[in-house]
């Protein structure tokens, strides 16, 4: 057995050329030479091996023929790392008697009478063997072609840097260095994931957060890179299926990955460099720019325009409104799919990977309990709330907001602390809070939108009419949530915390 590590990167088809031409690739030595690689992969009908998330392949190169048995690989920032069984493939018949971990020997035997073909992945390998420095070695694997189940296809366009001998921070060097000039992302999922998405004719679902994987015993530096990883793994998910997908819920949920990942920075801050922090607030800042204008007008649409619409009294004037919002969302997307297109995003994936990989823990606070720090942490991330409350007493809509921000770090900081806390006290504080969040988000939608249709109406009194119109049928609504919001809060804030329990 062998444990292959590997970070895959992804590219359009069109930058190639420029990846071939990149110095580091160009005047490296090439291992072996250009090469078709036809792979079959097999499963049971029922896809027992995909939902052991084992997979088996056979490959053709040239007049080889290769049997190879991989099992799950977790993926964090592209990089994964999964135990591998490679031998030949004689007489077109499976041998797993050399894959020496007896669970997996004898599901595979179980599952052999009934293993056929379910897709194929067909494309051209080239490798070149780079050495950027002394006890480093890494194969960078150039594939470009095609993965089909039955009549469906979709394209192949990868790099994949493979370590041989070295530090896997090495394979983040060389792919930092690539995206400099190159369009790379990092890519979590495989070409078997693939190749099974596209034999089920399963289209790509926006990722969500999943629960959080903390335990005791790590230290709160540790506990970040954990929670840090996860959100990086949620941004890449979403970044690509907004790159393919006209679905908003993508660029909604990429959004609560940059959001989460802030919050983790300043839920965790006190156990991290500052310029670590410092770094990343901006960075990720920067990565949301531009992406938040498209869901806006979307939320506008479905909160604020579509009642009014659906209610059949909406006139020509207001007809005319929403169709002004429905083009101004559809140039802003436009616009968002282009800047994720770009380079950038790709680079900022690989250097937090990078960091992230690197950081460590300042000796005082790395002996420090996990559930001593989350308990302080949340206590201010409470007190801050508490302060935002007591702002917004006059109830403007920008201090309102600001007590939704801090009600979300607050939810933020809880989803990621779980596993330390009182499970069923804390489920139910954490969904109060995001009741009240929703509540506030709501009336800040409906104020954002009351101030974009008066800019819009400008002087136009017919629109301007129209924008009066829309506000005056969400007012009986916005009034009695106004009303009742900060009474309803007042328990949550000041009350006994689950977590002081």
């Amino acid at each position: 057995m062998s444990h292959e590590i590997e970070l895959k990167l992804t590219l359009p088809k069109k930058a190639l050329a420029a990846l071939r031409k990149h110095p580091l690739l160009a005047e490296a030595p090439r291992e072996g030479r250009t090469c078709t690689l036809e792979n079959t992969y097999y499963d049971t009908p029922e896809l027992e091996l995909r939902e052991r998330r084992m997979a088996v392949r056979t490959r053709k190169a040239g007049s080889r023929w290769l049997q190879t048995v991989k099992c799950a690989a977790e993926s964090v920032g592209g990089l994964s790392a999964r135990p591998e069984w490679e031998q030949p493939y004689v007489n077109a018949s499976f041998d797993f008697s050399a894959v020496d971990r007896d669970d997996v020997r004898e599901r595979l035997e179980t599952y052999h009478p009934r293993l056929v073909p379910v897709f194929t992945t067909q494309f051209r390998r080239e490798t070149v063997v780079l050495t950027p420095r002394p006890g480093t070695r890494v194969l960078a694997m150039i594939d470009s072609g095609t993965i089909e189940a039955g009549e469906r296809s979709a394209a192949l366009c990868e790099l994949e840097l493979e370590l041989v001998d070295g530090d896997p921070r090495d394979l983040y060097a060389i792919a930092l260095q690539l995206a400099e000039t190159l369009p790379l992302t990092p890519e979590n999922v495989s070409k078997a994931e693939r190749g099974y998405r596209l034999y089920s004719n399963l289209a790509l679902r926006p990722a969500k957060a999943r629960p959080s994987r903390l335990s005791a015993e790590l230290s709160p530096v540790d506990a970040f890179r954990l929670i840090a990883f996860d959100c990086l793994a949620l941004w890449q998910a979403n970044e690509s299926g907004a790159r393919e997908s006209d679905d908003p819920e993508f660029i909604h949920q990429l959004r609560v990955a940059l959001r989460r990942l802030r919050s983790a920075l300043r839920l965790f801050g006190p156990a991290l460099p500052d310029d670590f922090t410092r770094r990343w607030s901006d960075g990720l800042k920067e990565a949301a720019d531009g992406l938040g204008a498209a869901r806006d007008l979307d939320v506008m649409l479905a909160e604020v325009l579509s009642p009014v619409a659906e209610s059949g009294l909406a006139d020509e004037a207001t007809q005319r409104l929403i169709a002004m919002a429905v083009d101004r969302r559809d140039r802003e997307k436009t616009a968002a799919r282009a800047q994720l297109l770009a380079a950038s995003h790709g680079r900022q994936m690989l250097a937090l990977a990078a960091d992230l990989y690197a950081l460590e823990s300042d000796s005082l606070v790395k002996s420090a309990q996990l559930s001593t720090f989350a308990r302080l942490q949340l206590s201010q991330l409470r007190k801050r709330a508490r302060k935002r409350y007591s702002a917004a007493g006059d109830l403007q809509a920008e201090k309102l907001h600001e007590l939704r921000v801090a009600l979300k770090r607050l939810r933020y900081g809880i989803e990621f602390l779980l596993p330390l806390l009182p499970q069923k006290a804390t489920v139910r504080y954490a969904n109060a809070l995001a009741d009240a969040q929703e509540t506030l988000g709501y009336l800040n939608d409906e104020a954002v939108a009351r101030r974009r249709l008066r800019d819009w109406a400008g002087k136009d009194p017919e629109l301007r009419s129209a924008a009066a119109f829309v506000a005056g049928w969400h007012a009986p609504r916005i009034a009695r949530l106004r009303r009742n919001v900060l009474p309803g809060l007042e328990a949550l804030l000041w009350g006994k915390a689950p977590w002081s329990r």
